[in-house]
């Protein structure tokens, strides 16, 4: 958990908004991520977002990697793409890594350094102790740690000071796996965009679109699974639970095939004839309007069977006031609240996930609405992609008084 002791933290408050240079500053502070891709996922989604309030804030942004979809979207932002082949773990091209960015930080100016990932994070530290740059890390999941040597390569992530964690979940992990002092870590949640992630955002001509897109039946009530086609993502114990719910006037969507996933999406469709679910089940490519995806479901499931970091299908389906059915481990503890909605489930427990999607389809309309509201103030008050910007820009600014790496 993070610790009580504040003395070492910034006074700002995240919930002022982000924070700005100095009036006095001759030039805006810099600040560079760095990261393998910019491809769809969460990673890289939070960097362009912090990118964003940066940029907002006055601040410029620059982010190295090896580039990505999410490259265009940075740099219409007002942001700098920089490409670099950051996603190799060879140790000789890490070192070569090292020279480029140190090179970049001396051109750009660069005040602060972000490692988001292990391999650009080996570089990114040696250029930080290099040009005696700040250096931030943000602990992203829990990876691979059984072996001694895989330990010793995650650990550059807990050389950040501060180190961000995205979870109480992962500030645990840093504390017990790799013996981190609490008083370097800083808890900050990952965002949603609740200007665009909240029911009275959708318009009902986008959600009619998806529905014929996805050829749904209006009168059965809609199961979504968003999530990347991975095994630990629990897509068979989600098969498992609607064999055992055994009710055909409903329908599931499983959102989020994507190029790379073919093999296990064949898993998966076999799995749904061997149950005899071809007419309850179907799969669907990686979503870019979630939002609209959210407002066709009746039920939310998120039935992973590996702790997430943080997991950011619970907090978005709360975001838009859908019920939410997510396995009790990891992330999911800390945002989803069951005295006010959703539910939590053993992980792979099909029985009891078949139990609770009974329950969620049978609920009363009143008390639907009454925890659709209250879902919605939940994430308002502690998950917004708002008060992620405020804490990240105050742990840059943290960072920056406390000068070069240690």
């Amino acid at each position: 958990m993070q610790s009580d002791d504040t003395s070492s933290k910034p006074a700002h408050d995240p919930n002022d908004g982000p924070v700005t240079p100095p009036a006095s500053a001759s030039r805006p502070r810099t600040v560079l991520q760095v990261l393998p891709a910019l491809g769809p996922g969460g990673v890289e989604r939070g960097t362009v977002d912090i990118a964003a309030g940066l940029i907002a804030a006055g601040w410029r942004a620059i982010v190295a990697s090896a580039g990505g979809p999410l490259a265009v979207e940075l740099e219409r932002l007002g942001g700098r793409h920089v490409a670099l082949p950051l996603a190799t773990k060879r140790p000789w091209a890490i070192r070569a890594n090292a020279g480029r960015l140190a090179d970049l930080i001396r051109e750009e100016g660069v005040d602060l350094i972000h490692a988001r990932s292990r391999a650009p994070a080996w570089s990114a530290f040696m250029a930080a102790e290099r040009t005696g740059t700040p250096f931030v890390t943000t602990f992203h999941g829990t990876y691979g740690h059984g072996r001694w040597l895989k330990r010793r390569y995650n650990a550059v992530m807990t050389r950040g000071r501060p180190l961000i964690a995205i979870s109480d979940f992962i500030a645990d992990h840093l504390q017990t796996i790799y013996g981190v002092d609490p008083a370097v870590i800083r808890t900050i949640p990952r965002g949603v965009d609740v200007s665009k992630f909240h029911p009275a955002a959708v318009s009902a001509d986008r959600i009619i679109a998806l529905a014929r897109r996805w050829r749904l039946d209006e009168s059965r009530a809609l199961i979504l699974m968003p999530g990347r086609l991975s095994r630990w993502k629990g897509h068979m114990v989600l098969l498992d639970a609607l064999a055992e719910l055994g009710r055909r006037d409903v329908q599931c969507v499983m959102v989020g095939a994507a190029p790379g996933t073919e093999s296990y999406r064949s898993e998966v469709e076999q799995a749904i004839r061997d149950r005899g679910l071809e007419d309850v089940v179907g799969i669907a490519d990686a979503e870019r309007d979630m939002p609209a995806a959210y407002m066709l479901a009746d039920v939310v499931v998120s039935p992973a069977t590996e702790p997430e970091a943080f997991g950011r299908v619970p907090v978005e389906a709360q975001a838009m006031g859908r019920w939410i059915i997510a396995t009790d481990h990891g992330g999911a503890r800390e945002t989803v609240d069951t005295n006010i909605g959703g539910m939590l489930v053993p992980p792979g427990d099909a029985g009891a996930l078949a139990r609770a999607l009974g329950l969620a389809l049978t609920m009363d309309p009143k008390a639907r609405a009454a925890a659709a509201r209250a879902m919605i103030a939940h994430v308002d008050g502690r998950f917004t992609l708002a008060r992620m910007q405020a804490s990240t820009l105050a742990v840059y600014e943290e960072a920056l008084a406390r000068g070069r790496p240690a």
